[in-house]
C-alpha cells in the first residue's frame, strides 16, 4: 500500500512539444554546409555509358629484348615511374661480344688505311708512285670510315655497352606499367613478349560500351563527363575523340574511345568508370546540383533551406540528369536555396 501510494505521487513525465522536437542545423555543422540555388541551365539530353580507363596507346613504349643473352641487373619494380634515359637493366650477350669485336676491328681497319693514305700521299708527292694511288687508297679509307659507322650504329641501336652488355634504357619517361622478366632469365631476340612497357599517364584513355539502341545518340566530338567507384563527386570532362566504327562480336557493343587529361594521375587503368554522353537541345530548365537530390521510398526529395531551424523536405519530379547536375519537372522554383552537401544525414535528422 506504501508503495502504490509512493508510485502515486511520482511527477508524470515531460512530454515533449512540438518546439522541443524541433531540428536546428548545429553551427558546427552550417559552417562546412554548402547551399546552392535552383536555376535555368541549358537543356541536355544525357546518353549514359559504362566504360573502362585505358592506356593512352600514342604514349605507351614496348621494350623488347634487341640481342639475345642473360638478363641482369634489373633496376626498376612495376609501376616505378622512370625518365628517359634511365637504365632499366643489363643483357650479357654474346651477340654483343661479337659487336665489339666488330668494332675493334673496324677501328684497327681504319688506322691502317688511314696510315696507308698518309703513305700514298707522300710517295706522290716525292714522285715515287701514281695520283691513283693516291685515288685508291682515299677510297679504301672512306670504306674503312663507313665500315666503323655502321658498327657504331648497330651497337647504340642494340643498346651495345662495354664488353658483352647490351644497356636496356628507357625511351621515354613515364610508369613502369608492364614487367615480364625477372634477374639471371635467358631471354631471345625473337621472344614475342615484351620485357617492359612504359606510358605516360598524364593522359589516358576511356574505352565506352555504346549498345545499339544509342549508337545514333553518340558522335564525335560530343562532350563527356567521366565519373568513376573511387572518386564519386568528382567529374573529369573531356570529348568523344574517335568512334569505333564496328560491333564487338562478343559483347555486341560498340566502342568509342574519350580522351581525357590526367595530370594527377587520378585516373588508373582499368578502372570503370560511368560517362554521360551529353549533346545539347536547346532551351533551358530547372535544374539542382545532383548532391542536392535524395532518393527515399521511391520518391525524389531535396531540402529547401530557410534558416538553420527552417529546413523542408520538399518532394520533387525530375525530368533528367547528367554527372553533375538533374533536371527538375516540378516541385521547386527558381530562386528556391537548396543544401547540396550532408543531405542524406540531415534528411535523416528531420525524419528522426
Amino acid at each position: 500500500m506504501f508503495s502504490m501510494v509512493l508510485f502515486s505521487c511520482k511527477d508524470k513525465p515531460k512530454q515533449d512539444t512540438a518546439d522541443d522536437r524541433k531540428y536546428v542545423l548545429p553551427d558546427s555543422m552550417l559552417k562546412t554546409l554548402h547551399l546552392d540555388t535552383v536555376r535555368l541551365r541549358p537543356n541536355v539530353d544525357a546518353v549514359t555509358l559504362t566504360g573502362v580507363v585505358d592506356f593512352n596507346q600514342d604514349n605507351m613504349v614496348h621494350i623488347y629484348p634487341l640481342v639475345s643473352g642473360n638478363l641482369q641487373g634489373i633496376k626498376v619494380m612495376l609501376g616505378d615511374y622512370v625518365h628517359a634515359g634511365d637504365v632499366l637493366g643489363t643483357i650479357k650477350s654474346t651477340d654483343v661480344a661479337g659487336m665489339s669485336s666488330s668494332l675493334v676491328n673496324a677501328q684497327a681497319n681504319l688506322s691502317v688505311t688511314k696510315r696507308a693514305l698518309d703513305a700514298a700521299k707522300s710517295m706522290f708527292q716525292s714522285g715515287l708512285n701514281a695520283q691513283t694511288d693516291v685515288v685508291s687508297a682515299e677510297g679504301d679509307f672512306k670504306q674503312a670510315q663507313a665500315e666503323l659507322a655502321r658498327v657504331k650504329q648497330v651497337m647504340q641501336i642494340n643498346g651495345a655497352g662495354s664488353g658483352v652488355n647490351s644497356i636496356i634504357k628507357a625511351p621515354i619517361s613515364g610508369f613502369v606499367v608492364e614487367k615480364n622478366v625477372t634477374n639471371n632469365t635467358y631471354i631471345r631476340s625473337d621472344n614475342g613478349n615484351p620485357m617492359f612497357t612504359i606510358s605516360d599517364l598524364k593522359n589516358v584513355w576511356v574505352m565506352a560500351n555504346v549498345y545499339e539502341s544509342s549508337i545514333t545518340k553518340v558522335r564525335k566530338g560530343d562532350r563527356a563527363e567521366v565519373t568513376t567507384l573511387s572518386y564519386p563527386d568528382r567529374v573529369f570532362n573531356g570529348s568523344v575523340s574517335e568512334v569505333m566504327n564496328v560491333l564487338d562480336p562478343q559483347s555486341k557493343v560498340m566502342k568509342v574511345k574519350i580522351a581525357l587529361p590526367n595530370t594527377d594521375y587520378a585516373l588508373k587503368p582499368q578502372m570503370f568508370t560511368t560517362v554521360n554522353i551529353i549533346q545539347n537541345e536547346g532551351g533551358q530548365s530547372l535544374a539542382v546540383p545532383a548532391s542536392a537530390l535524395i532518393f527515399n521510398d521511391s520518391q525524389y526529395y531535396v531540402l529547401v533551406y530557410k534558416s538553420p531551424s527552417d529546413i523542408r523536405i520538399t518532394p520533387v519530379t525530375i525530368s533528367g540528369t547528367t554527372a553533375n547536375y538533374t533536371y527538375i519537372k516540378s516541385g521547386l522554383q527558381q530562386g528556391d536555396v537548396l543544401i547540396a552537401s550532408q543531405a542524406l544525414m540531415i534528411f535523416q535528422e528531420l525524419n528522426g
